[in-house]
Order: structure tokens, then sequence, then C-alpha cells
């Protein structure tokens, strides 16, 4: 999970949190900084699960406050600008808060119904339309991409540098399969930090600014992978080639295919790849780190993606925006095993076969995720806890996004857990998930408790 211990700095140093963090931190933490009119926690409400007392379901109050008191604390000494937390056990919220402002300029306060870009965190859902699909029938693990996408035939793979500093390249030993691309291990590269030739090459391609998802993947088709498939694991574009692949499967764009089926079905009524203009004022500001004044400012930069137009292409490796509501909704149904109120999404087996570790032992050789953590299906998961020193269930499962957003689901507990920052880089700074995953285990206190 990005939840605790070495395995949380190695999701942000190996994806794209920490991808922000190479560009835009400093060495040092920023200086305290002291935010105006910060408020006193909301009262929020409505958010899509009963609620239930923390005794009712097993935990201390008086633990749960420490919770409460650190994620306070990180925005009274300006580590952060606001931050909101939800914890729920057996289908009921046990405690929710925020702390701090959405906008500093203005003062507005993070609510209940603030939005934010979920970056990386998409990535789950996108894994979601995938085996709403595998249902169906339409593909399985083991088939070669190719089969479904014919551009990625005859791909090169970066072999090194020759003596003049030029890429040598030699030919793809085969297709990656279907299962290497749900888990980052089919070979190819992401573009975000351009410290080797291939992430190089992604970022001054034009794949990451292709006007569809049709062209993302022609341009992909002409670049090389960093290695060959089912070699090592690799942060990467391939859940962007996912969402092609729905489309390409379903006949529907990804934004209208996973609307009809899973944010309508479910209830998420602020998640999309882009918002109206009635929406857009309780976006939360997008922030970033300013290396040399070590304050935190407003965001710029090419990771500022426009939300106030439907994308040409959506990004399923990481454009959506969404709320504390409608991800706790999405959060609870996988945690049920594919169903929420009376509306099933994907079948226990489905949700169990995307949360199992799908890495060989090679793969995992080298600890890439962490110690004692695996990847399932566009999800990380644990799979021994003492070994990657969390307090968490073995099997939780989670992943988070670069503006601070993160998540986890653990089913031996029957807990979820969600946090929600807006600074790019920052939750891997302020190493969020680990604190989080410690201040709310250490208050489960009485784990057989059901209600």
């Amino acid at each position: 999970m990005s939840a605790v211990g070495d395995f949380s700095m190695t999701i942000w140093r190996k994806g794209l949190v920490a991808a922000m963090a190479a560009l835009m931190l400093a060495a040092s933490a920023p200086a305290t900084q002291a935010w105006p009119g910060k408020p006193k926690p909301a009262a929020l409400s409505a958010l899509g699960l009963p609620r239930a007392t923390p005794e009712s379901v097993g935990f201390s109050s008086e633990r749960l406050a420490r919770l409460d008191a650190a994620m306070e604390a990180l925005v009274d000494n300006g580590r952060l600008p606001g931050v909101v937390t939800l914890l729920a056990r057996h289908g009921k919220i046990v405690a929710v808060n925020a702390y701090g402002l959405k906008d500093v300029a203005t003062g507005a306060p993070i609510t209940e119904d603030t939005i934010f870009r979920m970056y990386s965190q998409t990535k789950p859902v996108t894994g979601v339309a995938m085996m709403i699909l595998y249902e169906e029938g339409r593909w399985k693990l083991d088939e070669p991409v190719v089969k479904y996408i014919p551009e990625f035939t005859g791909l090169q793979v970066f072999k090194g540098l020759d003596a003049d500093g030029k890429p040598i390249l030699e030919p793809i030993a085969r297709s990656a399969t279907m299962r290497e691309l749900l888990t980052h291990t089919a070979g190819f590269a992401y573009g975000l930090i351009t410290d080797n030739p291939v992430d190089k090459a992604y970022r001054d391609s034009a794949m990451l600014r292709a006007p569809t998802l049709q062209a993302m993947v022609e341009e992909a088709g002409k670049l090389p992978l960093a290695s060959q498939p089912g070699t090592e694991w690799r942060y990467s574009i391939a859940v962007d080639i996912q969402g092609y692949i729905i489309e390409k499967l379903s006949g529907q764009s990804l934004p209208d295919f996973m609307q009809s089926r899973i944010f309508g079905p479910l209830s998420m009524t602020d998640t999309a790849f882009w918002a109206p203009p009635e929406k857009m004022g309780r976006f939360a500001t997008l922030y970033m780190v300013n290396p040399k004044e070590r304050t935190i400012v407003p965001a710029e930069g090419f990771m500022v993606l426009p939300v106030e137009k439907p994308p040409t292409a959506a990004s399923g490796g990481g454009g959506l925006v969404s709320t504390l509501r409608d991800y706790t909704r999405f959060a609870q149904m996988l945690l049920n095993g594919g169903e929420l109120d009376g509306v099933r999404i994907l079948s226990p087996a489905t949700i169990r076969l995307m949360a199992s570790n799908h890495l060989t032992d090679a793969q995992l050789a080298g600890n890439p995720i962490g110690p004692g953590v695996g990847f399932g299906l566009d999800v990380a998961v644990i799979m021994d806890p003492a070994r990657a020193g969390t307090l968490a269930g073995k099997g939780t499962y989670s992943w988070g996004g670069a503006a601070g957003t993160w998540f986890w689901v653990d089913p031996e507990n029957d807990v979820i857990f969600l946090g929600m920052i807006q600074v790019l880089g920052g939750g891997g700074l302020w190493r969020l998930d680990d604190l989080s995953a410690t201040l709310v285990y250490q208050a489960l206190v009485d784990p057989e408790k059901w209600r």
C-alpha cells in the first residue's frame, strides 16, 4: 500500500509523486508558513456511507485523536495548506476531518465537496474498468498486447549507449502480455524523470501531448522500450495504454465508459476527467514547493493539467478529478468485493485477482516497490506486513496521486482510508501515507469487534 515504511518512500520515488519531487522539491524541507484565516475542523456530512462511533467498530476515540492532531499540526506548521482524511470500518465512517484551506489566497476552507485532482489515483479506477471488460471475456491476462494494439509490433528495446553516446537498440524478444501491461512490467517508460535516454525520448516526443489516445498509441509505438517485457517492474505509461484498449474494446470513449459503468452506478457525481463551470469554484487550488524560497506556491508547469473542458485524450493514468465522498464510495465498493448499495461492478473473485500479487520472484528480487510489497492489477499489494514495516493487514492494496491524494483498502481488517491534499510531491515529502497508517492502526484496539 502507499501506506507505510520503506514501501511508502519507494512508491513515491518510483512513481509519479517522486517525479514531481525530483522536479520541484529542494533537498531541505520548506520553512514554516502560516496560512491566513486557517479554520478549525470542518463539519463534514453526506459522505456516501453511514456513520459509526469509533468504539462500536473497535477503534479508540482517544487514540484516533492522535491522527487528527498530526494532520492539524501539518497545517498549523505551514507544511500543507489543507488536508482532509476519512476512515471507515465495516462499511461505516468512523472518523472524518478537514483542516486548513483549499485556496490560500481567498481563505476558502476545505469542505466535504472540495474537488481534487487525483492524478495517478486514477489508475485503480482504470484497472476496474479493464476488469469489467475482462469479466465480459473481452481480453485475457496472458494474451499478447499486440492482439489489441498492432502498432506495438516490432518495438525496439533500449540496450545502452555506444561510444558516441548514441542509444543502442535491440529487437523486442516477444510482445508484452496484458498481465504485464497491468503490472508495469511490459517494458514501457513514463517520461516524468528524464535522467535516462528512454524517459527523455518519451518527454521529447509528442506522445504525452497527443490529441487522441489513438495518436498516443501511435507515438508510443515509435519509441523504444526501457527493458524487455517481463524483466522488471517500472512505473510507466501502461495505464494510459489501458485507457486506449478500453475505448477500442468497448466502442465508447474512456470518460463515457467510466461514467456508464462505474461513476453513474456508484453515484459518484463529481468524478470525471473535467468539471463544468458551475463546479470550478469547488476545486482545491493546486500548489507546489518553491525550492528557492522553500515555500508552497501555486503550481505551474506541464503537470498542471487543464480541467475546464473535456479532454480529447483522457488520461487513464492520471486524468480524473474527484471528491472525498466519491472516492470513498469507490474504495468501499472494492472492499465489499465489487458491490455497493445493491449495485455490483465486479465479482468478489475479480477483486481478489486484481488485489493479488502478480509479480514473479525475479521481478520482486530488487524490492522495486518496497520490501514485502508486490503489485496486482493497477494497485500495490502488501504481501508481508512485517517486511513492509506496516501495521496494516496482509493483502492491503492501494495507490496515490502526484498532488498528495492517497488511499488504501485493507480486507483483513475491513478498513478503508483516504487522504487528500493538493501539493505536487507533498504526499511523499511529508510521508503522509506512512504517518496516517501508523496512527490509524495504533487506534484499532479491538479488531475483532463487529457491529
